[in-house]
């Protein structure tokens, strides 16, 4: 079936400044913006005091899921911030300004709603027009052809090393304080040197801003050298500007206002931007290798044949624009080249892939989406105040009246299905930027493009929140079943690089649909559950520290799956129990996460006789035979562990003294274990466990279990595709949407005890500690530590700068509910 086209670009929310009497933001003066591949977004303003002589350089940043929810700090510069750069991690960020200082930002805590400058730099006097962090050295490798093709094996690996100290791509120049065109000022940009040509070069390209001059560049050489940095520079071949040496245009556009690469991964290609006060226009030049002709007498003497033709590099022209309204920003794709190539063979039509194209923000307010190397027109949106001009009259009233707002900075998303604009008084607006691009696709089409982008944002670790933009109820079903089909033809290796990331994946999909809603506190309880097996089999240790063999917690494994006794004391006694000893603090420590397996074992098992109902919590572990062996693992450590120390075993409320609790559970979820334990020969529970399991309640009671608070954030609420208004600083009521709904169910109800969801520890009705949520899944914990244990604290590294899920920490108020 085909959908109905929809816009290519719409708003899906703005976010604005408590509105005053009097603004304070200074409209004149240039904005940078930058986002990262965690989906925060960094921006600037400039604030005047009262007495409206000194400027406040402030740099703002907001998770988008939470824009409200900003962080604004007085960065410290004493001029205007030229530029913004997140690292390759997303948790870094440098701002530099127009007199050479740099600062480095990082997290406060780890919180995405808190940060501190940690160190500076300072080139005296010279103003940074732009800035860059050199790469890490790993490299990804995707292999296109198998996602295309959707062959099994591996579709991607990392390699280490290939390209050590390769620049990375960098941010853009600003503009004068003293007007819209730099006089005699170096524009400069950073690019990696192309994977071709390895050995950490760097490609350099500068202007000193009019577009009489050439723009020139050069090749960047870094070595260390007897313990010394070195550096080499290599001329490359410059350019001019086609509209200068065209008599119609030679002195219309007299300033470079943009000048950037096209792609963080190529340094053949770039975009230039030459305006008036008035206008604009955009080329687009490519490097290229050409022969370079030999005349007729060296050719008698020494006959040039094949390859040994003499090579020249040159630029060349590959498109440009007509006459354009004056170009306020610029913001280019960050998707590799090679990978939009390819979509583009899976969509099967190179016109509909955002990935393809680069947004120009326009002083009429409008945004157009061209092409990357053509400059066609591929999209546009227009403001409310933006609508297009019918005749030249009002072209000239719109001039000169008062200035429209326009973005004054703007940046693409990392999968380019979004775009956020900064306009003049500081407000943010985020676009939506459809897949497919206005035009009419059918529901596969759609989804395949989707899945592509979730299987780059799954290996590369990139957040995929601008991919669940797109994604509507009816979606949701299928997306899941095909990413896990993609999941499983991967090789062994990378399927459990990925396990926990793919598992998160799955739970931010699913929070979008009424009908799967259900499964996101099992894909947590998931992600949960493979946590504390690899934190409590990490604590067993061999008897003898040279031994060659497995490891204690692989040979828990191999015990566990050969062994099918329903009897727990028979699987225990084939285990080493001299690698289970702890010390007594370190086992009553680990209480807590005991409980929870005790108390999650007796939840499902107790729910097997209402297993028909798939929008119950923990329906799905019935059918997952790796997750119940888990469980199984784990009640038999426990078990060893209980004889060591009885204080540390999970408490259940039996209505017999003398019932062994463990044992009746170990025998009826190794029953169920049995049932589907191999995924391609899943059997039905026979009637006697079915009957036994209906008991559960009469023998022991039932507790009840903690799932998730409804993440609080914005993306489930603009599914109606409807223009959500926001303020900064000010947390919005956005209630009654449909899967918010459903959740209710499973969520404590306000003035209920709240819980630290990590440490299994109740902090009652009102929390008095400090606490945190999970950006992506409203995951609560406490922001300090209470435990000096050793091994508690290695279970709380697991997540100290992430959510187990993946997502970023943001400081919650003392007052939350």
């Amino acid at each position: 079936p085909r959908g109905v086209p929809g816009p290519a670009m719409d708003l899906a929310y703005v976010c604005e400044w408590e509105k005053k009497p009097k603004s304070n933001h200074c409209p004149s003066i240039p904005l940078v913006c930058a986002w990262s591949c965690r989906n925060l977004i960094a921006f600037t303003t400039d604030l005047r005091n009262e007495e409206e002589k000194d400027l406040t350089h402030m740099v703002h940043i907001i998770d988008t899921e939470h824009p409200w929810d900003v962080y604004s700090v007085n960065s410290g510069h004493t001029e205007v911030i030229t530029c913004l750069e997140w690292d390759q991690s997303g948790s870094r960020l440098l701002s530099a300004d127009a007199d050479g200082h740099i600062k480095c930002w990082s997290m406060t805590d780890h919180l995405a709603n808190s940060w501190e400058n940690t160190v500076g730099s300072v080139v005296e006097g010279d103003p940074v027009v732009a800035l860059s962090w050199l790469h890490n050295g790993v490299k990804l490798a995707l292999h296109v052809e198998k996602v295309c093709a959707r062959k099994a094996g591996s579709a991607c690996e990392q390699r280490a090393g290939e390209t050590p100290g390769r620049g990375s791509a960098l941010g853009s120049w600003g503009k004068s304080s003293r007007g819209i065109f730099p006089v005699k000022r170096k524009v400069i940009l950073l690019l990696p040197a192309g994977f071709q040509q390895g050995g950490g070069n760097i490609v350099v390209a500068t202007s000193d801003g009019s577009s009489t001059s050439p723009v020139q560049f050069y090749k960047v050489c870094v070595s260390v050298v007897n313990e010394k940095c070195k550096i080499d520079t290599e001329i490359l071949p410059s350019l001019f500007m086609r509209c200068t040496t065209d008599p119609a245009r030679k002195d219309k556009y007299p300033a470079i206002t943009h000048l950037k690469f096209l792609a963080r991964d190529m340094s053949e290609q770039v975009l230039l931007c030459a305006s008036n006060q008035n206008s604009s226009i955009v080329e687009c030049w490519s490097l290229r290798k050409e022969g370079l002709p030999v005349n007729n007498i060296f050719q008698q003497i020494s006959p040039v044949v094949g390859d040994k033709q003499p090579m020249i590099l040159k630029w060349r022209i590959l498109s440009a624009t007509n006459d354009l309204d004056r170009v306020s920003a610029v913001a280019l794709p960050k998707l590799p080249i090679s990978l939009t190539n390819t979509d583009l063979k899976v969509a099967n039509d190179t016109k509909f892939f955002p990935g393809l194209g680069l947004a120009l923000a326009f002083h009429d307010g409008s945004v157009h989406i061209v092409h990357r190397l053509s400059l066609q027109m591929m999209a546009v949106f227009y403001s409310s105040s933006s609508q297009r001009p019918v005749d030249e009259q009002t072209i000239k009233r719109q001039r000169t009246a008062a200035p429209l707002v326009h973005f004054k900075a703007m940046q693409l998303s990392w999968t380019s299905l979004a775009l956020a604009g900064i306009d003049s008084h500081g407000k943010l607006s985020m676009l939506r930027i459809s897949p497919s691009m206005g035009h009419v696709l059918d529901m596969n089409m759609s989804l395949r493009h989707l899945l592509f982008l979730l299987e780059y944002c799954m290996v590369t670790g990139y957040d995929w929140w601008d991919i669940l933009l797109h994604v509507q109820p009816n979606m949701v079903q299928n997306l899941v079943e095909k990413l896990h089909e993609e999941y499983m033809r991967q090789n062994a290796a990378l399927q459990q690089v990925l396990s926990t990331r793919i598992v998160a994946m799955k739970a931010s999909l699913c929070k979008l649909s009424s009908s799967t809603i259900a499964r996101v506190c099992d894909y947590h309880a998931k992600l949960f559950l493979i946590a504390i097996s690899c934190t409590l089999k990490s604590l067993l240790r061999p008897h003898f520290l040279n031994t060659p063999d497995k490891s204690p917690g692989d040979r828990l494994t191999e015990i566990c799956s050969k062994i099918t006794d329903i009897d727990i004391d028979k699987v225990m006694i084939n285990l080493k129990t001299e690698e289970f000893v702890l010390e007594m603090t370190t086992l009553q420590s680990l209480q807590q996460l005991i409980q929870w397996v005790g108390d999650f074992v007796l939840y499902l098992l107790a729910s097997l006789p209402n297993q028909g109902s798939p929008v119950r919590p923990g329906h799905s572990f019935l059918r997952d035979g790796a997750s119940l062996g888990m469980f199984r693992e784990l009640m038999v450590v426990i078990r060893i562990w209980g004889l060591l120390k009885p204080s540390c075993l999970p408490v259940y409320t039996a209505t017999s003294d003398t019932q062994d609790s463990m044992s009746l559970l170990f025998r009826l979820l190794t029953k169920l274990w049995l049932c589907c334990r191999e995924e391609n020969h899943i059997t039905e529970p026979d009637d006697t466990l079915i009957d036994e399991c209906c008991l559960l309640p009469s023998q022991l009671l039932i507790p009840n279990i903690d799932w998730l608070p409804i993440n609080d954030g914005i993306i489930s609420k603009l599914q109606n595709k409807q223009l959500v208004r926001l303020q900064f600083g000010k947390a919005p009521g956005l209630v009654g949407h449909t899967v918010s709904s459903q959740f209710d169910a499973f969520v404590r109800a306000p003035g209920q005890p709240k819980i630290d969801h990590l440490r299994r520890l109740h902090l009652g009705a009102y929390p008095t500690e400090e606490c945190k949520s999970c950006t992506r899944c409203g995951c609560v914990t406490m922001l300090k530590s209470p435990n000096k244990v050793t091994a508690v604290k290695q279970w709380e590294q697991r997540w100290i700068k992430n959510c187990l899920c993946g997502g970023l920490w943001r400081r919650m108020p003392l007052s939350y509910s």
